[in-house]
């Protein structure tokens, strides 16, 4: 929400929203810290990813989760939880920690552990009939290559087994998957991806603020982007509106550039 409306802004959609997703990371905060916020951001936040397996030792983890929940803002378990339990066979244990928790959203993922795709798919069906599903396609593991075209056919499957978004692989630092090790944009990959799939069912993980620019003057100020740090999340509207140098010109018509 605007304090004042300038001329020449891009439109941003308004929650509940499908696209210009902003999916935040929270990697341990405390429900103070979550408190604060939701007081902030949370017209900015759709999704929160309670990251990797911190769920499973941060304290007053109930009372964190209905914090973003009465903000409209919908929390869920990082996908290497998910894996985390189906590498030990605990599919129906799974299922039951995220009913405890009272979560409507999860994640599944095969970054961290190998996993058939068959099963992979047949976890995002069973899954999809009772939550919405978000799957990470990409690897953890620095080094590991998957063939530009074998990334858009597991996206496209995935999709068609449920899925509501699919992630892009490119970690908390931004340095592997959708991006090279020094942060810089894998573009063979992404523009394959563009090519095959709509841009609408894709969240885009983009931890740096370089990467979150060239998302934005690629795709516009509604792309759906991941793995947001808190602190980044009203920096990020900024640069999604033009409100911040490295977008500033973007969006004006040229008679004013």
């Amino acid at each position: 929400m605007l304090n004042y409306t300038l001329p020449f802004l891009p439109e941003r959609t308004e929650k509940p929203r499908n696209t210009g997703l902003t999916m935040v990371m929270d990697k341990g905060l405390s429900v103070r810290q979550a408190e604060d916020l939701v007081s902030m951001c949370d017209d900015y936040i759709d999704f929160v990813k309670l990251g990797f397996g911190t769920s499973l030792v941060s304290p007053h983890l109930k009372e964190k989760i209905k914090v973003y929940k009465k903000a409209g803002i919908k929390p869920y378990f990082g996908g290497t939880l998910f894996e985390a339990f189906i590498v030990r066979g605990l599919f129906d244990e799974f299922r039951e920690y995220v009913d405890e928790y009272n979560v409507d959203t999860v994640e599944v993922s095969d970054g961290s552990m190998t996993l058939l795709h068959d099963q992979k798919l047949e976890y995002i069906r069973k899954l999809a009939a009772d939550y919405t599903v978000f799957s990470e396609v990409g690897s953890k593991q620095a080094g590991v290559v998957i063939p530009v075209e074998r990334w858009v056919k597991m996206m496209e499957d995935e999709l068609r087994s449920g899925v509501y978004k699919v992630i892009t692989e490119a970690r908390e630092a931004g340095n592997t998957g959708i991006f090279n090790s020094d942060g810089s944009a894998n573009t063979e990959l992404i523009d394959d991806i563009m090519q095959h799939v709509n841009n609408d069912f894709v969240l885009w993980e983009a931890p740096q603020k370089s990467q979150q620019v060239w998302f934005i003057k690629l795709l516009g100020a509604n792309v759906n982007l991941g793995n947001i740090s808190p602190d980044d999340v009203i920096p990020l509207e900024t640069l999604r509106t033009g409100l911040r140098g490295d977008t500033f010109l973007h969006f004006l018509p040229a008679d004013l550039k």
